[in-house]
Formats: structure tokens, sequence, C-alpha cells
């Protein structure tokens, strides 16, 4: 339940900055953790996947690409997840995540979720996604212009322990 209410403010707050970033650019939002987030004392593993997502809103309402893909009946499926935890998340902090993407190709735009509590990084969710439109995959070209061409290692890494796992 705590999600679709962060996934409202989220929606409301980002809505007064709606377009006004490039989507090249890293996109920086806030959220308190509540105990609704946390198990005894700090932030639950899965939590963090929400605010991935609530962040993932974020941006896309923050660069006009939210509107874009309503009105090309385009939609976003998270095909992949990896979460890289550095220090717990406590109760009652104030955490900034910055939204960036990190490589896009013909296929997949990959979402960067870094979490700062205080200028500190204390976790990193990566995010795979693919653009639909009516079952279709839809290349991130279309949706962001021109893509960045080189991948980063450790996206390279990722890609390669997917493809082991979906052999396996």
């Amino acid at each position: 339940m705590s999600g679709i209410i962060r996934n409202l403010f989220t929606l409301f707050q980002a809505f007064w900055a709606r377009g006004q970033i490039d989507p090249w650019a890293p996109v920086r939002c806030h959220f308190w953790i509540t105990p609704f987030d946390c198990g005894t004392s700090v932030l639950k593993s899965d939590k963090y996947l929400q605010l991935a997502e609530s962040a993932q809103l974020d941006f896309l309402v923050k660069t006009g690409l939210l509107f874009d893909l309503l009105r090309g009946k385009c939609s976003f499926v998270n095909a992949s997840q990896i979460i890289k935890f550095v220090k717990p998340v406590g109760m009652f902090k104030r955490v900034c995540v910055e939204t960036e993407i990190v490589y896009a190709d013909e296929k997949c735009t990959y979402f960067s979720h870094s979490l700062f509590v205080k200028n500190k990084r204390h976790g990193e969710v990566l995010v795979k996604v693919k653009f639909k439109k009516g079952g279709i995959t839809v290349s991130p070209a279309e949706i962001f212009g021109e893509c960045r061409s080189q991948k980063p290692g450790h996206i390279e890494v990722w890609d390669q322990m997917l493809e082991q796992m979906q052999r396996s």
C-alpha cells in the first residue's frame, strides 16, 4: 500500500516540473523512509525496488516522456532489476534517488537509481527496461532520440549473467 501512496505523491510533485529536464540528464527526487518501509529499523530490500519504481515515474514525468509514451500508446516493462546494497537506510531518513539512463541499445534502456542519504551512497538499483507498443518492442532511439553507443562494463557483465541464467 505504501508504494501506491508514494507513487501518487511522486506524480503530484513531479507534475510541477513536467517536461523541464533532458532525458540524458540525472533527475533527483526525495523520499522519506517510514515505518511502513522498514523491518525493525532499516529499509527492507523489496522497498528499494519500490523507491526505484517511484523514481522512474518521477523521471518520466520530469523529462516529459510519460506523456509522449501515453500519446504514442507505448508502455514500458521492467525486464530485469538488480540491487547493490552499500549501507543500510534507517527509518525516518530522507533519501535522495538520482535516476539516469546509463545506456540504451536497439532493444533496451538501462536505468540507474542511486540512493543517497546526506550525500553518501547507500545503494543502487539497476533496471533494464523495454518499451512496448501493442506487444512489439519499440527502439529506445524512437523515444529518446540518439542513444549512447558504448555499453558500460558493469552493464555488459550484467547482460552476460542474464544470458547464462537463460541458458540454464
